[in-house]
């Protein structure tokens, strides 16, 4: 892997990251959303990753790696609680919240910006790297 390529990955975390905590942000925001049904109620959102090798029809030098996201719908189910007084309530006296676990998102703040920091070291040890070869052949 060359210096430069390390820019390129660590870009690419740093880019999907970004979206990361975008989805946690909109999460914590919609929290304590309330609907009248289940459909329309707020559903959690998640970033799924993935490395992508770009330039892989080329042969060896020219691949590099980069990382992706897909933002999805949590899958835990929504919460359904018994409030016949609240004004959107159902027939039955039911509200439904949304499935957002503030615990759980700010646990995954906090491994997003971290994971972000990380990959700002990344690219600043690199450019050190480079600034180091650039001036090994200074007298």
């Amino acid at each position: 892997m060359s210096l430069v390529s390390i820019f390129d990955t660590s870009g690419s975390a740093m880019s999907v990251q970004t979206g990361r905590l975008n989805a946690i942000a909109s999460n914590m925001a919609n929290a304590e959303t309330v609907s009248s049904t289940e459909k329309d109620a707020y559903r959690a959102q998640r970033a799924v990753f993935k490395a992508v090798l770009q330039g892989a029809e080329g042969s060896g030098s020219n691949k590099r790696a980069a990382i992706t996201s897909e933002i999805v719908e949590s899958e835990a189910p929504i919460i359904r609680r018994y409030e016949p007084g609240h004004p959107l309530a159902d027939e039955s006296g039911h509200i439904f919240t949304s499935n957002v676990n503030v615990m759980e998102e700010m646990a995954e703040m906090i491994a997003s910006s971290r994971s972000f920091q990380m990959n700002g070291d990344a690219m600043n040890t690199a450019k050190q790297l480079v600034q180091k070869v650039l001036t090994l052949g200074q007298g």
